[in-house]
């Protein structure tokens, strides 16, 4: 038989034609293109704004359906690949299967973090299901920021401070709304106190930049995000480099045990924002990203409204663009270029480095980082001047510390106390002492990955640089106390599983060492040789902070707690 022959150029033509009526992957649905095209409006399709284009399909219909992450795709211009691994990322994001049923459409979330435990957490979450029902989803969250509440819930995005069933309940009936805590300072109030005027004096030439830079070298202020860094060396080695220079401010806390950040915040939170603007001007920053966590809706609520007043009357000419940008429930994007990649649209995973975020931040570009409380203390340091806030300490430790106390104390809370204060002396003046019928047994001086040393050693100076020498950091500070009625093993063991959820999975010792750590601490006998050597492997080989100080807690209790073994 014979066949016709085909010119080149037509098969060519019609395998066009083919590609365009049938692109490879998933068709757009025109109904999901429409809804989310409703969604986003006129604003941007730039890919830096995935993750807040994400959260817009969440809160509109409670899930990301297949058909709406590939509309969205198309809309932005990305491949739906790009798009599915971002999206499945952050734990906030429900992904929802063409064959899978949509979850229930209100989700109430118990953090079951050390200090919730404690609270009776594990009874909250038994108990709700029957409770509540099955038309509202109950799961367990990682740390929610609010550890002096504990037990700390949220349902929908309000959230529920000492939580009961009966208070939970009465919230899911009430479908209560977020509200701002009394002693909220808005822009009206902190301008008439003086508010900005310290802004103004820098713009207007009163105080030049080398005597601002200098006066925050004086004070001896370190980040307090956790890792200590000088702030005013910070900002001279951020403005030696080559512009344009951004800031990304990290207001991500997710370490269990730390909620400072937020109480600052829903107080005063123009004290800070003068503090931002004052550091853009004095490092020469163009534009600011503020990375708020997505536990923390009240706050950006708030501070959405607080910006839109400072943007109808700017304290300063050309002042620089201020972005607030949304977490998605990833403890890991509060490792500073976890959270650049994150503010960039992407999965938040660190980098490695050199080149340091100073060098090569946000999209290239040198950046300026700082945590949340750093900026707070800015206009007080420039006011009252560095010797100021260096006059201040304890056990020949210099400067001030708030601390976030939470577990078996009487009075929780942030308490701000001089560096080197001990836990003795904080329990003991902050806290009024211990809660009625316990005793001190054990305390974690900085968080999840800070150690645990027992109350015999209740004499240390917390700061930076004083615990490393037993094993343990301050970090930002969140002191977590423990009574006779707990143990350390299972203080450990609650942390293990912390880190076994939020590791990013990019490198294997994190990813895997976590998961082998917590089997292994879950068994009545530890496997003392094994945990040691998978401790030094974590240690070296992990590429950030985290899987490096994921053994903290299991290691001080082959150290300190071996009775408990």
């Amino acid at each position: 038989m014979n066949y016709p022959i085909i010119p080149i150029a037509v098969i060519e033509a019609t395998t066009k034609e083919r590609k365009r009526q049938a692109p490879k992957g998933r068709r757009v649905d025109p109904t999901a293109l429409a809804e989310v095209q409703g969604l986003l409006g006129t604003e941007s399709r730039q890919a830096d704004l995935l993750i807040e284009h994400l959260h817009k399909i969440q809160d509109r219909f409670g899930h990301l359906s297949a058909a709406h992450l590939a509309a969205l795709a198309q809309e932005m211009r990305m491949p739906q690949t790009a798009v599915y691994e971002v999206a499945t990322f952050y734990h906030h994001f429900d992904i929802v299967k063409e064959d899978e049923a949509a979850p229930a459409a209100l989700t109430v979330r118990v953090c079951d973090g050390l200090s919730c435990e404690l609270a009776g957490a594990k009874d909250l979450l038994a108990k709700l299901p029957a409770l509540l029902g099955r038309d509202i989803r109950v799961i367990a969250a990682p740390c929610i920021g609010r550890c002096e509440q504990a037990p700390a819930a949220v349902v929908g995005q309000n959230p529920v401070p000492n939580a009961t069933c009966e208070s939970i309940a009465a919230t899911v009936k009430a479908k209560a709304v977020q509200h701002i805590p009394s002693g909220f300072i808005d822009l009206a109030e902190y301008t008439a106190a003086g508010g900005y005027q310290l802004l103004a004096q820098c713009i207007s030439g009163k105080r030049d930049v080398e005597s601002v830079i200098t006066s925050m070298e004086d004070s001896g202020l370190r980040g307090l995000g956790g890792a200590g860094f000088p702030s005013g060396r910070k900002w001279r080695i951020v403005r030696a480099e080559k512009g344009p220079r951004l800031m990304a401010v990290n207001i991500d806390e997710g370490e269990p045990g730390t909620f400072k950040d937020r109480t600052y915040l829903e107080r005063d939170p123009h004290r800070f924002l003068e503090g931002m603007l004052i550091a853009a001007w004095a490092v020469g920053i163009e534009k600011i990203y503020v990375y708020l966590r997505d536990e923390y809706h009240g706050c950006r609520n708030m501070l959405e409204a607080e910006l839109a007043k400072l943007r109808l009357a700017p304290p300063m000419a050309n002042m620089p663009e201020i972005e607030l940008r949304r977490g998605a429930g990833a403890y890991i994007c509060g490792e500073e270029s976890a959270m650049i990649e994150s503010i960039e649209g992407k999965r938040g995973m660190p980098r490695l480095r050199p080149p340091y975020v100073a060098q090569v931040g946000l999209f290239g570009r040198p950046t300026l980082e700082h945590n949340f409380e750093t900026l707070f203390w800015v206009r007080d340091i420039l006011t009252k001047g560095g010797d100021w806030f260096a006059s201040h300490g304890r056990h020949d430790r210099k400067g001030l510390r708030s601390f976030s106390v939470s577990g078996r104390v009487k009075n929780p809370g942030m308490k701000l106390a001089p560096a080197g204060i001990t836990i003795q002396e904080l329990i003991d003046e902050h806290c009024g002492g211990m809660q009625e019928g316990h005793d001190f047994y054990a305390y974690l001086p900085g968080g999840a990955s800070g150690g645990i040393l027992p109350a015999s050693m209740n004499a240390i100076p917390l700061d930076f640089d004083t615990l490393q020498p037993y094993g343990c950091f301050i970090g930002s500070a969140a002191v977590i106390v423990l009574s006779d009625q707990d143990t350390a093993t299972d203080a450990a063991r609650n942390m293990m599983r912390f880190f076994k959820h939020e590791s990013c999975g990019q490198c294997t010792p994190c990813r895997v060492g976590t998961a082998k750590a917590e089997h292994l601490m879950a068994q009545p006998k530890w496997d003392l040789a094994l945990l040691a050597d998978l401790s030094l492997v974590m240690r070296d080989a992990s590429i950030c902070g985290l899987g490096q100080a994921a053994p903290n807690p299991m290691d001080c209790v082959v150290k300190y707690f071996p009775h408990e073994l």
